[in-house]
């Protein structure tokens, strides 16, 4: 037997999950980890300041981001938003936002000619992902982004702050005049 749903609530998705837990070793289930508008938006509006921008540079560069032109805008260290980026994912699917099995929308690309440690020489998404990244920056840009409230947890959502790149700041983040 094969079934398709499509439009499940996140609590009906949920109950079906735990009933296929129930009965997994006599099925098979495939599960939707794509990314769309409002898993990007949950995924955006979960990270720090600096992964935020990290992910907009990605997605501006059409998705395909040098590692250097990055490490040169996080002042040549980029564990900070990586790592922010690496755990936004298991996060999600411990909030229930995406299931199991979903790729972080942002990959490290590697030197295939030097398959030792090495420096990433540039982080890349999908063409389908920067689209869907790049409509859920705009909404949360313009502020038509809508997130549930349950999403985190009955807290107010988190701001992402997405600053006008010819803003002048401070060191510590705030407006000059």
């Amino acid at each position: 037997m094969k079934i398709t749903i499509e439009g499940a609530s996140p609590e009906f998705e949920r109950k079906l999950l735990a009933l296929y837990a129930d009965h997994r070793h006599e099925l098979t289930l495939t599960v939707g980890t794509e990314w769309d508008v409002e898993r990007a938006v949950l995924y955006l509006s979960s990270l720090p300041g600096n992964a935020l921008r990290f992910a907009m540079l990605v997605v501006e560069a059409d998705g395909n981001k040098d590692a250097k032109e990055l490490r040169a805008e996080f002042r040549g260290d980029l564990r900070g938003p990586t790592i922010a980026l690496s755990r936004a994912v298991p996060r999600g699917v411990r909030m229930g936002w995406w299931p199991e099995g979903t790729e972080a929308p942002i990959q490290p690309r590697y030197d295939p000619d030097h398959p030792s440690w090495q420096k990433a020489i540039a982080y890349a998404m999908t063409s389908e992902n920067t689209s869907v990244f790049r409509t859920a920056l705009g909404q949360l840009a313009d502020g038509s982004a809508r997130l549930p409230a349950e999403s985190f947890g009955g807290r107010s959502v988190p701001h992402a702050e997405l600053e006008d790149q010819g803003q002048n700041t401070k060191e510590d983040g705030e407006e000059q005049p």
